[in-house]
């Protein structure tokens, strides 16, 4: 019996586009019908983002500038009306540090909840506008994706997987990912950004052919 189809998906839970590109995956997936192993690797944008986290507006504003800010989520918001994406950036006050989100990830993994962990994250920040940083949020998101909270939320006062998970980070810069999200097909062909479902179907289908002739 062959291996099974694998996706790996390198993603931060504060990146916008990664919540349209895990959407948009969905939605090939479903028109493919492929029994796929979707494994979601972890990106960080920006390291530098303290362990609380910092204002949302001062954060832009310096990064974008007042001028770019004022429109530039409109093609996100745009884009997102083809897949139901509630994005409500008004709602967000907060740019968090994204580790701990990273790990409750990676603990998903363990109990085959990954993906609804990943959507339930996107959801609380993007259209919730909850701090994923704050380790009590994060618990909370756990229990509404069918893990246990209180053992999420003791986990999250310790060290577990904090060099793990870190060390999976650098990972995807060393084998060359520079932007987010980066879909890994059979781990062998790679495709960057938030490709639509077609481009995304007819990837899938190339590569998972080229596995079974090969």
């Amino acid at each position: 019996m062959a291996d099974r189809f694998t996706i790996d998906v390198v993603s931060d839970v504060i990146c916008p586009w990664c919540f349209l590109g895990k959407r948009r995956l969905d939605a090939a997936l479903a028109a493919l019908g492929m029994d796929v192993l979707i494994r979601w690797r972890p990106y960080m944008l920006d390291p530098g983002i303290p362990q609380g986290g910092v204002d949302r507006q001062e954060y832009m504003l310096n990064k974008f500038g007042a001028e770019k800010l004022k429109t530039i989520h409109d093609p996100l918001i745009e884009a997102g009306k083809e897949l139901d994406i509630p994005y409500r950036f008004d709602l967000i006050t907060r740019t968090p540090n994204t580790l701990d989100a990273h790990r409750l990830i990676r603990w998903a993994h363990t109990v085959d909840r990954q993906n609804d962990m990943v959507e339930r994250l996107f959801m609380a920040y993007w259209s919730q506008g909850k701090d994923v940083g704050d380790r009590d949020v994060l618990a909370q998101c756990a229990g509404e994706a069918g893990i246990n909270a209180q053992q999420i939320r003791e986990l999250l006062d310790t060290a577990q997987d904090v060099e793990e998970t870190k060390t999976e980070i650098q990972h995807a810069t060393n084998i060359g990912v520079t932007g987010v999200p980066t879909f890994i097909l059979a781990q062998s062909y790679a495709l960057v950004g938030a490709q639509s479902p077609a481009v995304l179907v007819d990837a899938i289908s190339r590569v998972a052919k080229e596995m079974d002739e090969g």
